[in-house]
């Protein structure tokens, strides 16, 4: 199994990528922490993890808050051990409204979730892998890289964008102790983030833009699933990606080519 005995957590698993990843680690040996801010929607994902034949372990805290990150890897110390692979997952869509209208504690909430929440991540669990090396992946997103009609979507893309250049900085600092530290930049998903969006007269910010009917060309429009993520997230998180770092992966169907 690719990932047999390792330690992987994964934030924000209690839905969506990481609950799919969660079970996917499991399938292949790992034990697997999942820090989330909702432990009913984590402990629903940790009986699907040991109904796959993994062991769970469930981290109440908010990534925002550098305290509740800290604890939860000292968990994982106590009870494992170990960290092999970190998959920093979790975020959120936020506030999504013309730039003169987004009031500045939404724009901070956003970046404090998936910026900053990435960076405490990776900060509080590097000494863990520098032990025996090991992998790191970042949920980013096609908003912010390639794509930048989301109208209104400005703090959200812009967290994207920053945690593609923390990849890539993190990558090179890694890269002597043997962690690799790769991205990911999904499309539409059929998770329900967009629950967690807030938009706010989006369309004064908008600009004409016609684009061809159905926006993913792979799938005729259909949202990709979380366990076909999932299986990118693998991939990287393995042996089979171990010559892959500071590289930031697309997973949108050729969504975001329409307008690169």
């Amino acid at each position: 199994m690719e990932l047999d005995g390792h330690v992987a957590l994964v934030t924000g698993g209690g839905s969506g990528i990481g609950a799919a990843t969660c079970i996917r680690f499991a399938r292949e040996g790992a034990r697997v922490a999942m820090l989330d801010r909702t432990p009913e929607e984590a402990e629903a994902t940790a009986d699907a993890v040991r109904d796959a034949g993994g062991q769970a372990l469930v981290l109440q805290g908010d990534v925002s808050n550098p305290e509740d990150v800290e604890q939860a890897v000292r968990r994982i110390a106590d009870e494992w051990g170990r960290l092999d692979v970190v998959f920093a997952n979790a975020g959120v869509n936020g506030v999504w409204a013309p730039v003169e209208e987004l009031p500045p504690e939404e724009w901070r909430k956003t970046v404090d979730i998936n910026l900053n929440g990435t960076f405490y991540t990776v900060h509080f669990a590097v000494p863990l892998l520098k032990r025996r090396g090991g992998a790191v992946v970042i949920t980013s997103s096609i908003n912010g890289n390639r794509k930048f009609t989301s109208w209104g979507g400005s703090a959200y893309a812009s967290t994207k964008a920053a945690q593609v250049a923390f990849t890539k900085m993190t990558a090179l600092e890694l890269a002597k102790h043997k962690i690799r530290v790769n991205a990911i930049c999904p499309g539409a998903i059929d998770t329900h983030i967009d629950e967690n969006t807030d938009k706010r007269n989006v369309e004064a910010a908008a600009e004409p833009v016609e684009l061809p009917e159905g926006n993913v060309p792979l799938t005729d429009g259909a949202p990709g699933s979380p366990e076909q993520v999932a299986e990118l997230v693998l991939f990287l998180a393995s042996g089979r990606s171990g010559h892959i770092t500071g590289t930031e992966v697309y997973i949108d169907g050729a969504e975001s080519l329409l307008e690169g």
